[in-house]
């Protein structure tokens, strides 16, 4: 039996093509270095292109526009206040890393044609710092894929890399699939890895945080595959019991809205920016709800108020106020539905009872999910029709309904007359914090000496190395950031030694 291995010979390989690796592909590619970069997934996305997407920095422009004066000690003072009791053990050096060069990122981006609405406050920020992408995170992807190509990235996508090659303790390539061939790719320089988090992982999840092993992560590529390169070598992962998530999320549309479809043309980010400075906000939410109620979470406030979760066969099946979040994953299917009354419906039409929230950009109603989400919004003039509405067995939900009546728990009972239901609704992982042991340079680092592996670079989630990434707009800043200085830092390299150019070998 033969088989063909096609071997190459470039100066940097990345793992991986969403926002860090492609930012280190193209930093390592404009200092003169040949990069190729490998993507699992059938598109250059990653985990950025899913994102809500705000980058939280310091000393932008838009914080001077908006006469904020900030500097990079507060902000590397504040993320220690999101850190809580972990704050002691967060990486100080990394942390410093980010705040110092964030804004560098953020400007490198807008130069590229990305637009950023803000900044917006988040306490216990002491100033407003978050600044939101217009209009959605996949602007990135866009803007950040067309620089690879301009610079003259090699970019190949369904390319599944399967193990590093390694030669005298040096990472000197990796041996991958790509469209189903098998490659070995030999790296001069460095390989970089930028393969996102565990999220997607049943058994890096149950070895971290067994609790929450069953939920499925957003990102399905995102299976630990740079953290077992790196632990194969000897690096160490930490905070790997840090989960975000399960949070319960409405399912996306089976097909994005034409307003999610636009491409993020400078003129039409720009008029969209200014627009949101500008104009009257009811004049705004049309436009604004329909990305709003696309990807957020219902808040708990439903439940408390009376509304009840059942799963696609009409069972109630946990405490509502409790940990639903956990118990939906081992339903069918792992989605639900929220079951309420008039009453509820009432409530949640205006003021402070909201759906779901984008923070510092739009507060969404009962109505405005009847109206940009029709696919979600579910009603009934009795049990019976509400669960027409939503494809469930009436016989099953009206069970569920007269025993929550029996016995509410010292919340409202479901009244009779009109019903609704908002749904379906999942609980995911949104990301996981733990990341491969990285130096300044972004290096990964052997957990007994601290040394770095020679050849072996991490960016992103699984280079994030022990620093704590709280609140909105740290992961999306680290991307970027860590990305940029690991393309430099390996570009400049002591590059190993010669490799053959390009041949196919068959045997």
């Amino acid at each position: 039996m033969s088989s063909t291995v096609v071997r190459e010979e470039t100066d940097i390989v990345v793992v991986g093509g969403g926002g860090s690796g492609l930012t280190a592909a193209i930093f390592a590619r404009q200092e003169g270095a040949r990069v190729i970069l490998l993507e699992k997934h059938t598109e250059l996305r990653g985990s950025t292109g899913l994102s809500i997407g705000s980058i939280t920095a310091t000393g932008t422009w838009h914080q001077r526009k908006a006469g904020i004066t900030d500097d990079t000690q507060a902000h590397f003072e504040d993320m220690a206040k999101f850190a809580g009791d972990l704050a002691a053990k967060d990486n100080e050096e990394l942390r410093r890393v980010l705040v110092e060069n964030v804004p560098a990122s953020v400007d490198w981006l807008m130069s590229l044609g990305v637009t950023f609405y803000g900044p917006m406050p988040e306490p216990p920020h002491r100033q407003p710092r978050m600044h939101n992408v217009l209009p959605n995170s996949r602007a990135y992807i866009y803007f950040v894929s067309r620089e690879a190509r301009r610079v003259g990235v090699d970019a190949r996508v369904n390319a599944t890399v399967e193990r590093l090659l390694v030669e005298d303790g040096r990472v000197v390539g990796v041996a991958a699939l790509i469209d189903g061939v098998a490659h070995e790719l030999r790296a001069k320089r460095a390989v970089i890895l930028a393969t996102g988090d565990y999220s997607s992982s049943p058994d890096w999840k149950r070895r971290f945080n067994p609790a929450v092993a069953e939920v499925d992560g957003v990102n399905t590529t995102n299976v630990g595959d740079g953290h077992r390169f790196g632990e194969e070598l000897g690096a160490e992962v930490r905070f790997g019991e840090i989960v975000y998530g399960p949070n319960l999320r409405f399912m996306p549309p089976a097909k994005p809205s034409a307003l999610l479809r636009l491409p993020p043309h400078r003129m039409l980010t720009q008029g969209m920016r200014m627009a949101l400075e500008r104009l009257p906000s009811w004049m705004l939410r049309p436009f604004i709800l329909s990305f709003v109620t696309t990807y957020l979470s219902p808040e708990p406030s439903l439940f408390r108020e009376g509304a009840i979760l059942v799963n696609k066969r009409g069972e109630r099946f946990a405490d509502e106020l409790g940990t639903p979040n956990y118990a939906l994953a081992e339903q069918p299917d792992k989605v639900g539905y929220i079951v309420f009354d008039d009453s509820v419906a009432r409530k949640f039409r205006k003021w402070p009872y909201f759906i779901s929230t984008a923070p510092g950009v739009a507060y969404a109603y009962l109505g405005d999910y009847k109206r940009t989400r029709p696919d979600l919004y579910h009603a009934g003039g009795s049990v019976e029709e509400l669960a027409a509405s939503m494809g469930v067995p009436a016989e099953a939900l009206r069970r569920t309904v007269d025993a929550h009546n029996a016995q509410p728990g010292g919340r409202p009972p479901l009244a009779g007359g009109k019903l609704y239901a908002l749904g379906p609704v999942k609980s995911w992982i949104i990301l996981t914090d733990g990341g491969l042991t990285v130096n300044r340079n972004h290096q990964v680092t052997r957990a007994v000496d601290g040394q770095a592996i020679p050849g072996l670079y991490a960016v992103g989630s699984v280079g994030q190395g022990g620093l704590l990434l709280e609140g909105h707009g740290h992961h999306l800043a680290w991307a970027f950031t860590s990305g940029r200085l690991a393309g430099l830092h390996a570009a400049t390299a002591e590059p190993a030694g010669a490799v053959p150019v390009r041949e196919v070998v068959a045997g």
